[in-house]
């Protein structure tokens, strides 16, 4: 478990001191704090267990929570102020940046090597990814497969341009694609786990050695200025949850099959893939704006955002800091 000196220091590192009690002057005036979760992950835990609810009850503050099938709408939430708080991948905060939302990067995480993939049926003639040109590839946009997407079809020398985009999130992606109305599917665990295990279906690629699993916590711009001892108090929270997960990881497993009703098996996949780790929630390093910030400018300059962006602008930090 990761104590309250040990989260200073962590966040100290990256010129963020943590709001945590009797380290800020701003004095917060929630008494809710409204969390948007998708089905897995250190936040399902947190839930499951009541751990940010316990820790804001002596502030006087309840928590709720919201789930989501996905980042984009998550976020369009946040930023519009129906939730204060929530996690995605990487491409998701720059649709939500570009369309003026009111959100903040908070925390970092690196996911698994190859948490996503690209699938597409057992007896699909497309073998390689220079096979996707001219055909029907499912993904949503606005997500981290939509980064995924960019990357991997340019490893093999193509573009968006030479596939036909469909956007459909996770709960559409999936019966087109076990149908076969489109021809491959770029998609994220838990998705991607269970698809996996239809005999019918075929990996093409990962996203080993394509694009990085970058994710983040982020909150929304004026809750955080306003309640940052709240924020500062929930991310200390799941780095203790996230912690006590990965040192027990069967138990975590069972935990998670139980709250999102993705059999242990599954989950158990998700898991133990290579770099997964569930206790690592990280600070808003330069490395990981240098990251957020080269995919905003390859984005912008494909035109699939329609504005530069600056994401320094909006990195929180703490009232001290």
């Amino acid at each position: 478990m990761i104590d309250r000196r040990s989260t200073l220091k962590l966040f100290a590192a990256a010129g963020i001191a943590a709001a945590l009690p009797g380290t800020a002057r701003a004095q917060d005036t929630a008494k809710e704090f409204r969390i948007g979760w998708q089905k897995g992950g250190v936040l399902a835990l947190a839930k499951a267990s009541g751990a940010i609810e316990k820790r804001l009850a002596p502030r006087g503050v309840t928590v709720s929570w919201a789930e989501f099938t996905s980042g984009p709408p998550l976020l369009e939430a946040l930023g519009a102020n129906a939730i204060d708080f929530g996690s995605t991948g990487d491409v998701p905060p720059l649709f939500a940046q570009a369309a003026g939302g009111d959100l903040v990067y908070v925390a970092a995480t690196k996911g698994s090597k190859a948490g996503s993939a690209i699938l597409v049926k057992a007896d699909s003639p497309i073998q390689t990814l220079a096979d996707l040109k001219g055909k029907k590839l499912a993904f949503k946009r606005g997500s981290s497969a939509h980064n995924f997407a960019v990357k991997a079809l340019r490893s093999a020398g193509l573009t968006l341009h030479d596939v036909t985009e469909l956007d459909l999130g996770p709960p559409d992606a999936a019966p087109a694609f076990a149908s076969g109305q489109v021809d491959a599917w770029a998609i994220w665990d838990p998705y991607y786990a269970i698809a996996q295990q239809d005999a019918t279906t075929r990996v093409l690629v990962t996203t080993d050695g394509i694009v990085d699993s970058w994710g983040f916590y982020q909150a929304n711009g004026a809750f955080a200025k306003a309640n940052g001892n709240i924020v500062a108090e929930a991310i200390d929270e799941l780095i203790n949850v996230g912690k006590a997960s990965q040192a027990d990881l069967e138990d975590t497993i069972k935990a998670i099959s139980a709250i999102t009703g993705v059999p242990e098996p599954i989950q158990r996949i998700v898991l133990t893939r290579e770099g997964a780790d569930l206790g690592q929630i990280l600070p808003i390093t330069d490395e990981v704006i240098a990251y957020q910030q080269s995919l905003a400018d390859e984005f912008f300059e494909l035109k699939i955002i329609p504005r530069k962006l600056n994401i320094s602008d909006i990195v929180w930090y703490a009232p001290d800091a």
